[in-house]
């Protein structure tokens, strides 16, 4: 018997567990996930919600108005948790992450020593913040780009 030919590569398979990560938040209008890997292996894994012990249903997921009725400055992003829940050093691995990440995170992930990043979608590419994110992480030698790998659908089938 031959091995198996229809697997996933070592990118799709760590991009995928960014989006299967993402599918925990309970935002209603964008889930991110972020999964963080050293030598092929996961070693921290988040998605943007709120700290710890919040009431998802207390704080509010609003998107406009007084910025303290906002989701804004309450909600943790995807990289930032993945940062927090990493169980071990992050010098030298990689982030995948389901969007570009904002100042914010590129200045924890810059701090953290993760040297690279790989992102899926740049939906506020051009934005002030994305452009700080690119000035900052080149400034540091932190490298990204956008993934680019055969799959863009990976299906998850619970069976015996």
């Amino acid at each position: 018997m031959e091995k198996r030919l229809e697997y996933i590569s070592w990118e799709e398979y760590f991009m995928g567990v960014a989006f299967l990560s993402a599918q925990r938040s309970k935002d209603p209008t964008t889930q991110v996930g972020a999964c963080i890997v050293k030598d092929n292996k996961v070693i921290g894994m988040g998605y943007n919600g709120f700290p710890k012990g919040s009431d998802d249903d207390f704080m509010s997921w609003e998107r406009e108005g007084d910025i303290l009725n906002t989701k804004y400055p309450y909600v943790v992003h995807a990289e930032l948790n993945a940062i927090l829940n990493s169980i071990k050093s992050l010098d030298n691995s990689t982030i995948y992450v389901t969007h570009f990440p904002c100042n914010e995170c590129s200045k924890a992930i810059i701090q953290s020593g993760i040297s690279e990043i790989i992102y899926f979608s740049d939906k506020h590419k051009g934005s002030d913040s994305t452009k700080a994110s690119e000035l900052i992480l080149k400034n540091a030698n932190v490298s990204y780009r956008k993934y680019e790998g055969n799959k863009l659908k990976l299906e998850v089938l619970f069976k015996d």
